[in-house]
């Protein structure tokens, strides 16, 4: 899957597109919408909390580094017990399991609370009224919904295709 980012200059032209995508085969929960606060969006599909904010990858580097650090902390525990435990594999397991489980839910508290970084280039055209639009495709159909959209709406801004986006979302 790729990620489509559209500008568009109002919520009426995005109404337009949102039907569009809908009559091309892009279901609705791969369409994502971000406006500036109160806009009225009534029927179009607005981004969730994971598009919107930086818990994603946020959540991939928590568990990487939780996961060295108990792997680091599991390996210094065995190979200096504590007051003369005898500690074995299952502990060094334990221990990075945990050092995971902790920098997971540390880093997505903090993603959660952090603006999306690659939104941050249409801050600005976001706060004068335009409408955000990011479309999830197959990486097959990324040429062929540019072409229709820009087609159909010259007033729209591709502002280019994200490589992959997460599976979980």
């Amino acid at each position: 899957m790729r990620r489509i980012y559209f500008l568009l200059p109002d919520v009426e032209v995005a109404r337009k597109v949102v039907d569009e995508l809908l009559l091309a085969r892009i279901a609705e929960d791969h369409i994502h919408v971000i406006a500036k606060e109160g806009t009225a969006m009534a029927d179009l599909p607005e981004a969730t909390l994971a598009q919107k904010s930086d818990v994603i990858p946020a959540l991939e580097r928590g568990v990487a580094v939780g996961g060295a650090t108990g792997i680091i902390a599991g390996v210094v525990a065995v190979t200096f017990p504590p007051a003369g435990l005898v500690l074995g594999g299952g502990a060094l397991l334990g221990i990075a399991l945990a050092g995971t489980g902790f920098g997971a839910l540390m880093s997505t508290m903090i993603g959660v609370s952090t603006p999306n970084t690659r939104h941050t280039q249409f801050e600005e055209a976001i706060s004068k009224g335009e409408i955000l639009m990011l479309v999830d495709v197959p990486k097959e159909r990324v040429e062929n919904i540019e072409e229709m959209v820009k087609q159909h709406h010259p007033e729209a801004d591709i502002e280019g295709t994200e490589p992959t986006i997460p599976a979980f979302p």
